[in-house]
């Protein structure tokens, strides 16, 4: 047997990297397994970070004290905030990565982590004693013993491959499989079923016509996704590319259908309906005659380029042939084909919020092994895992989030409420309470919960503090300012906007749709002056502003009704309640609440088919 730890990591993908630093960061002593150390924080799929409702979820690990926003700003080659024609409630930070430096990056934060150890190997078994983790045991026949495990597999649980008719045992191409834990946990009594995703081809940039494409390139202002003061725009800044199918494309992917694994009966997971492979689009959508696709570079210094939006299990011919039918990549060269893998997900219905299993003491799961898709999902979970892992071990409160404070929020609660019957893959529609999780004030939202558990470093703390402070003098400073007709209607009617008819508080014209703090500076020297004291953030601290002023109606109505419901969450249901036997509750009732054990009222209340009448009958149950 070899050294005792306190926390075992099995995995080394996004959220397997969150889980060890973080549980090593709060003081643990934790061990990280991978099989291949030199695939750390692999991006499996595109070399993106973010995008809607997913830049949220880096925000806010970032806000956490997380990694994944420093090493993507650190490794970017392309920033783009989308949304931005919609609210601030929309905005999504979203950066292209280059692949090669993020998984550096990602190794080097961990080499220099305090209390975590690496070890290169494959976790064959579990030790379970009495419903109780107790450690690991390698492909090696090495033993690790520790009172908690995270599981963070990913894809490798009993992964298997699709090239068209050919079937490849691993968990990522080239890469094998995990097998064992699945039929271990399976028979300790956790649910298990089979997942199924896909990747495009990758191919070789010299062989594009990218001046037949249409550009899109990245953005250079203040935004990126640390709050801390890190720098971005460190690499070579690169465009991505956008082009579409067209029917010809089509013509063959419909042709080739029966060797699709999709639709010949090969695969009979459950795939991503969000996500989903080009032959699926064609299908779904036999009226679009094109699809729209996008050419993502894979680092600064290689021809390497993704094709979102072209998932595919197809044959390699089929997949060549269909691409070479867009003009735009007509002399196409693919460097490896798309192709899809099936793997086995544990039912999260059967986990705690703090992601421990319900089954299986000290045990905890995160990431794609829940049935969640998505880097940012997985690192979010990870984060969560690896932070109540230490609060289990050293006796302190759980550490989770509810869904009007965070996006990881809302995550876990669908997980453990809802379940999956697909691939779970986070939207801004799936919060009921948006404009609170908005991406510019994940830090408000966070930092300090996460500077009381010992996560977030004072300097993070302070940086907040400053910033705070910065903005509530500014916009104290825009409520009090008067404004005379005489002094500003000159300059208001030089830009064509409407003249005061009487004298005005300043925040009365910024609140204006068409006026912003940065036009009215232009105007009004002495906000000019306030602004230029701002000694750091000027361009976030002015935003932050900005949004507080704008949409301080639409905020304090939405937190007055999230403070509403919140009473719910704080009723919490006696552990030892039969369902079965209450039969005041209906049927549906009884069986899913049986099933998912809700923790609190407002638990129950989101469970699907879970009527206002058995809610009632709950408060009854609950003396209220």
């Amino acid at each position: 047997m070899m050294d005792k730890y306190e926390v075992i990591v099995i995995g080394a993908g996004h959220a397997g990297c969150e889980a060890a630093a973080a549980a090593a960061r709060l003081g643990t002593k934790t061990l990280l397994i991978t099989p291949d150390m030199n695939k750390i924080a692999q991006m499996s799929c595109n070399p993106a970070v973010g995008g809607i409702a997913k830049g949220q979820i880096v925000r806010e690990i970032d806000a956490l004290g997380g990694r994944m926003g420093i090493i993507t700003d650190a490794t970017a080659i392309q920033f783009r905030m989308l949304n931005r024609s919609k609210g601030p409630a929309m905005w999504s930070p979203r950066a292209q990565s280059d692949r090669m430096r993020f998984m550096e990056a990602w190794r080097q934060e961990l080499d220099k982590q305090d209390n975590l150890d690496i070890w290169q190997d494959t976790v064959t078994r579990l030790i379970i004693t009495h419903n109780k983790i107790q450690g690991v045991v390698t492909s090696l026949g090495v033993e690790f013993r520790a009172p908690a495990v995270i599981l963070t597999a990913g894809t490798f649980m009993g992964g298997l491959m699709h090239f068209g008719d050919l079937q490849v045992r691993g968990g990522r191409i080239s890469e094998p499989a995990t097998y064992g834990i699945t039929e271990q946990l399976k028979e300790a009594g956790i649910r298990t079923d089979r997942m199924k995703t896909g990747t495009p081809p990758r191919v070789d940039g010299r062989s594009l016509h990218f001046n037949e494409m249409t550009e899109q390139p990245g953005e250079y202002d203040f935004h990126k996704f640390s709050y801390l003061n890190t720098p971005s725009h460190q690499l070579k800044q690169l465009s991505c590319y956008t082009l579409y199918t067209n029917q010809a494309c089509h013509e063959v992917l419909r042709k080739a259908l029966d060797r699709s694994p999709l639709y010949n009966g090969q695969i009979q997971s459950i795939g991503p309906r969000y996500c989903p492979s080009i032959e699926t689009k064609i299908v779904t959508f036999a009226d679009k005659d094109k699809h729209q696709l996008f050419l993502e570079p894979e680092g600064e210094n290689t021809n390497e380029y993704y094709i979102n939006g072209f998932s595919s299990s197809l044959p390699l011919d089929v997949q060549l042939e269909a691409l070479r039918m867009i003009p735009e990549l007509r002399d196409v060269k693919i460097y490896r084909p798309g192709y899809a893998i099936e793997y086995d997900f544990f039912d999260p219905t059967q986990l705690h919020h703090t992601l421990e299993s319900k089954v299986i003491d000290g045990l905890f799961l995160a990431g794609q092994v829940n049935g969640t898709t998505g880097y940012e999902e997985a690192a979010g979970q990870g984060l969560i895992a690896g932070i109540n892992a230490h609060c289990k071990l050293n006796d302190k409160a759980p550490f989770t989030l509810s869904r009007d404070e965070a996006y990881i929020g809302v995550l876990i609660d669908d997980l453990v409420t809802k379940g999956v019957d697909e691939p779970y893959r986070m939207f801004t529609s799936r919060a009921e309470y948006r404009i609170l999780l908005r991406q510019d004030d994940a830090d408000v939202r966070l930092t300090p919960r996460a500077y009381e558990i010992g996560l977030a470093t004072q300097e993070r703390y302070d940086w907040l503090q400053e910033k705070l402070f910065w903005r509530d003098k500014l916009a104290n400073f825009i409520r009090d300012y008067s404004l005379r007709p005489a002094i500003i209607n000159p300059m208001l009617e030089e830009r064509d906007l409407v003249p005061l008819r009487q004298g005005v508080k300043l925040v009365e014209l910024i609140l204006r749709p068409q006026l912003t703090i940065r036009m009215a500076a232009d105007m009004v020297a002495a906000l000019r002056d306030m602004i230029q004291s701002i000694p750091n953030r000027q361009d976030e601290i002015i935003e932050a502003t900005e949004i507080l002023i704008k949409y301080q109606g639409y905020i304090e109505r939405e937190r007055q009704m999230a403070d509403k419901l919140s009473r719910l969450e704080h009723v919490y249901i006696p552990k030892h309640i039969v369902y079965e036997e209450i039969n005041s509750l209906s049927t549906e009732a009884r069986q899913k609440l049986a099933k998912v054990r809700p923790s609190t009222i407002g638990q129950a209340s989101r469970i699907p088919g879970i009527s206002p009448h058995d809610i009632s009958v709950l408060l009854v149950i609950c003396g209220r």
